[in-house]
């Protein structure tokens, strides 16, 4: 599982959903990955300390913030470059088993205590964001 996370001042995908201060995360799932994954990784972002605190230190979490995350499924994330300059998606799995790890990463985010809003899985989205900082951050 590859996580793509952007600190934002909003982010919308249409279609999908908009958020206003928060967390713009791009989702790539890849073979092997599991439910627990998703979890775990949904607890990653949501303490992720990537807010400043009253010094301007990198100390609060978007669980801290009360912010919201925008969640957009990204199979490109697990594109391999290694060989030539077209991209291989072989290791990315399928949309059938990709779908419920993005929904239970999307439910595990909420659990943590986050607003979280969704792209809609497997459309083609126009994605906006205005990056805070910019802070952008790549989970694995």
């Amino acid at each position: 599982m590859r996580v793509v996370v952007q600190r934002v001042a909003r982010a919308s995908a249409t279609p999908g959903g908009a958020i206003g201060p928060g967390l713009l995360v791009l989702l790539g799932v890849a073979e092997g990955d599991m439910a627990e994954d998703a979890e775990r990784m949904a607890g990653k972002v949501a303490r992720l300390r990537i807010f400043e605190n009253d010094e301007g230190k990198f100390d609060r979490s978007l669980v801290d913030t009360g912010g919201e995350a925008l969640v957009v499924s990204q199979f490109t994330l697990i594109a391999d470059t290694s060989k030539g300059n077209r991209p291989s998606f072989s290791h990315a799995v399928p949309p059938e088993q990709a779908e419920p790890l993005y929904e239970a990463f999307c439910d595990a985010l909420e659990a943590e205590g986050a607003r979280v809003e969704r792209g809609v899985f497997g459309a083609k989205m126009a994605v906006e964001l205005v990056n805070e900082g910019p802070v952008t951050i790549v989970l694995e």
